[in-house]
C-alpha cells in the first residue's frame, strides 16, 4: 500500500513541497530503492539508519514534511516487501542528523603548544534535537588559548581537548527542536566556548549567537575576548566622561588598540606606554593614527615628574596594566588622586610593585579584571548586546586592528608566530 502526491499534499502542503520531500530523502540516500506503481503511488522497501545534514532552508522544509508524513502513518510499507525493523526504530533512524567529518587541532596532555598539538580527523557526531552544527569560518590564536594548552590557565577543558575559544562560523544543520537558527546563518559562540579550532563544531543551540551576515569575518572571529575586555574595563571601574583621560601599557596589543579607539570614540584622551624596541617611532605613528593622544616608550618615562610630559591632558583616573613589573609602575606614576589601576594580564611575568608614598597619600586602588569571570556572572544577553555594538563599530571602520589570516593547514606556522618565535606579529587568525 502507498500514497500518491495528491494524498500527501492534501495534508501537508503543495504537490511541489511533497515532491521536494521525497526527492530530499532519496537524494541523501535515506530511503532505497524508490519505486512507483502503475497508479502513481510511491512505495519503498528499505530504510537506512542515516540521514545526512540538510544544507538549505528549502531542504529543512522538505525534511519536516517527510518526517511528519512518516510519523502520522501516511506512508506505509509495501506489503510485498515488508521491513524487519519496528516502525519506532525506523522513525528514530530517519530523525538522526550527523555532522560531517571534522579536521581539528587537539592536544592530549598539557605542555608546550608547538609540541603537544596535532591535527587529526574526527568522526561525524550526532546533532541532537537541541543542538546546532556549525561550519567554522575563522578562529584566532589568543594568548589565553596558549595558556590553556600549557595547563596554566585557571579554567581549561579536560584533556584530550580541541583548542580554541572563540571564532565565527556558518550554521550547517540544526536539530529538530531548534528555533531561530537556520542553515546559512552567521554565528559566534557567545559567551565563548572551547573547541573552535575544528572545521565543524556541534554544540547546544543556546551557545550560538546569530550576527549580521554583513559582519567582517575576521572581526567576528575575534570580537569577544579582546575588544569586549577593552570595553568592560572602560566602563566598569570608574565613571569616565568626555575630556577625561586614561593611561595604559601594552598599547600595541589588540586590547590596547581597542582601548585607544573606544576611548577616542567617547571623547576620552589616552596616554599610551610601549616598550623600547627598534621601529618604536613607526609604532607611535600607527597608534596615533588610531586615535592615541600620547605615546611614550618606557625609557622616556624615567623622569621624576611624568606629568610634565603631558600638555593639556588631565591626570588619568584610570590606568590599565597587562605587562606588570616596571611597566605597571609607570602606569601608577600617571594616576590622579584616588585613581585606579586595573590589571588584566602579566606579559612580563614580573610582579607589580607599588611605591609606598603614592599608594598611601594618593589613595590609589588596584583592581583585577578577568573576562571569563565577568561572563560567568549570568551576562550572556549583555555580552551579546555588546558584541553587536562592537561589530557595528568594526563594520563602520571605527574599530580596527591588524590581523593575519592563515589557512588551517598552516596552523603550526601561525602558532609559531603567536608564540613569538618570529618577533612581533599581527594577531593570527585561522581561516577554515
Amino acid at each position: 500500500m502507498g500514497y500518491n502526491l495528491a494524498h500527501l499534499s492534501a495534508r501537508f502542503g503543495s504537490v511541489l513541497d511533497c515532491q521536494r520531500a521525497l526527492e530530499f530523502l532519496a537524494f541523501f540516500n535515506c530511503l532505497e530503492p524508490w519505486s512507483v506503481d502503475s497508479s502513481g503511488r510511491y512505495t519503498y522497501t528499505h530504510f537506512q539508519a542515516k540521514l545526512a545534514s540538510f544544507i538549505s532552508l528549502e531542504m529543512t522544509m522538505a525534511r519536516s514534511i517527510a518526517l511528519k508524513a512518516v510519523s502520522t502513518d501516511l506512508w506505509s510499507l509495501n506489503q510485498s516487501r515488508s521491513l524487519s525493523l519496528p516502525k519506532a526504530q525506523t522513525v528514530r533512524a530517519l530523525s538522526t542528523t550527523m555532522s560531517p567529518p571534522s579536521k581539528a587541532v587537539v592536544y592530549e596532555h598539557h605542555g608546550p603548544p608547538d609540541s603537544v598539538t596535532r591535527m587529526v580527523e574526527l568522526s561525524p557526531v550526532e546533532v541532537k534535537e537541541n543542538q546546532v552544527c556549525v561550519k567554522m569560518l575563522a578562529a584566532p590564536i589568543n594568548p589565553s588559548d596558549i595558556n590553556r594548552i600549557e595547563g596554566v590557565y585557571p579554567v581549561r577543558p579536560q584533556v584530550p581537548a580541541v583548542g580554541g575559544y572563540e571564532g565565527v562560523g556558518e550554521v550547517y544543520s540544526v536539530g529538530s527542536a531548534v528555533k531561530g537558527l537556520w542553515p546559512g546563518d552567521l554565528v559566534i559562540p557567545s559567551p565563548p566556548s572551547s573547541g573552535t579550532w575544528q572545521t565543524y563544531v556541534v554544540k547546544d543551540h543556546d551557545t550560538w549567537h546569530k550576527i549580521s551576515k554583513d559582519s567582517p569575518i575576521a572581526y567576528a572571529a575575534t570580537i569577544t575576548v579582546n575588544p569586549l575586555t577593552a570595553l568592560r574595563m572602560l566602563e566598569d571601574f570608574t565613571t569616565l566622561r568626555a575630556g577625561d583621560s586614561i593611561v595604559q601599557n601594552g598599547a600595541t596589543s589588540i586590547v590596547g588598540q581597542c582601548v585607544i579607539q573606544l576611548a577616542r570614540y567617547r571623547g576620552i584622551h589616552s596616554i599610551n606606554i610601549i616598550r623600547d624596541r627598534a621601529g618604536s617611532d613607526e609604532v607611535k605613528e600607527k597608534l596615533k593614527a588610531l586615535g592615541a593622544d600620547e605615546v611614550f616608550t618606557e625609557s622616556q618615562l624615567e623622569v621624576k615628574n611624568v606629568k610634565s610630559l603631558l600638555s593639556n591632558i588631565p591626570e588619568p583616573a584610570l590606568g590599565l596594566n597587562c605587562v606588570g613589573g616596571n611597566a605597571a609602575s609607570l602606569v601608577l606614576k600617571f594616576l590622579s588622586q584616588e585613581g585606579t589601576m586595573v590589571t588584566y594580564g602579566g606579559m612580563s611575568k614580573k610582579p607589580i610593585t607599588v611605591p609606598t608614598s603614592p599608594f598611601i597619600f594618593k589613595d590609589l586602588s588596584l583592581r583585577g579584571f578577568w573576562l571569563q569571570k565577568w561572563l560567568g556572572a549570568d551576562k550572556a544577553k549583555e555580552c551579546r548586546d555588546m558584541v553587536d555594538y562592537l561589530l557595528r563599530l568594526a563594520q563602520e571602520g571605527k574599530l580596527k586592528y591588524e590581523m593575519e589570516l592563515v589557512p588551517f593547514d598552516n596552523f603550526h606556522s601561525a602558532l609559531d608566530k603567536a608564540l613569538g618565535k618570529h618577533g612581533s606579529q599581527p594577531k593570527q587568525v585561522i581561516k577554515f
